[in-house]
């Protein structure tokens, strides 16, 4: 397999993503919506809450944690602990929830969308092997939404840190466990789910009956990861490894079987 083909088909792949404005403003709302905008809102909000009353019942809300979540919050403050309750095990499914939906919306066009662009012969009469164009597919699909979880983990990681740092003694995000979330179970399941998607892209004759079947695999997906990450981070930091390892597995299987899924034929529509 020749690296520098593979990349040649990711990086023009990018460069047509980037100049296409219609498809990143909507992406970049989402990803300011669900890391900067209702988590700045809704930490702001509560940690700033003075009336006692009102404090102390939704801190209650904490007493129906797993006691390996209720330890990390002892000894904190009714507002620490609320604060830090949201801050890391609310929002935490949202670092897969949404990089798995804007890398799906670019892996559901990326190969049918060459025949419908006129672009598919050229590809398919291309030096490039078949699995090369499957893996620089695959790595033009990924980028765009694992660097949305970069970016937005970062604005994430300050906010936390401005607005509950304060009620908790100082700086204290990221966890260990959002780390092992960010770096070691969220590439394995994007490339997991764009491994279905990318086979069903060179399945399908339209963008449309595409983004329709992407939606069909993804949705259980991202409800699969969206438990399994709330569990892990409630629970012991051995399931955030053993979810990974598992993730990890399906993944390398999944992407074996889905090389064979782009062909010079497919890619010719016919």
């Amino acid at each position: 397999m020749n690296t520098q083909r593979m990349l040649t088909v990711a990086k023009t792949d990018l460069k047509q993503l980037a100049q296409a404005r219609d498809f990143w403003f909507p992406m970049a709302f989402l990803g300011s919506l669900f890391f900067v905008i209702l988590p700045t809102i809704l930490l702001v909000t509560l940690t700033g809450i003075e009336n006692v009353e009102t404090v102390s019942k939704i801190s209650q809300a904490i007493d129906a944690l797993p006691q390996a979540a209720k330890d990390q919050v002892a000894g904190l403050s009714p507002q620490g602990q609320t604060g830090y309750a949201l801050a890391v095990f609310l929002f935490a499914p949202l670092a897969i929830v949404v990089p798995l939906t804007i890398s799906t919306a670019v892996g559901a066009a990326t190969i049918v969308g060459e025949r419908e662009k006129g672009t598919g012969e050229f590809l398919a009469h291309s030096p490039a092997s078949t699995s090369e164009i499957y893996i620089g597919k695959l790595i033009a699909s990924l980028l765009p939404g694992y660097m949305t979880a970069l970016i937005g983990f970062g604005f994430y990681s300050l906010i936390v840190n401005l607005t509950v740092g304060p009620k908790v003694g100082g700086w204290f995000f990221p966890t260990a466990q959002w780390w092992l979330m960010i770096l070691w179970v969220l590439p394995p399941f994007l490339s997991l789910c764009l491994s279905i998607v990318l086979r069903l892209s060179a399945r399908v004759s339209s963008t449309a009956a595409a983004q329709q079947a992407s939606g069909l695999v993804s949705l259980p997906l991202i409800g699969v990861a969206y438990s399994q990450s709330t569990g892990s981070l409630l629970g012991s930091g051995y399931l955030m490894l053993a979810f990974g390892a598992g993730a990890w597995l399906l993944g390398f299987i999944s992407l074996s079987r889905g090389v064979r899924s782009v062909t010079r034929m497919r890619l010719l529509g016919v």
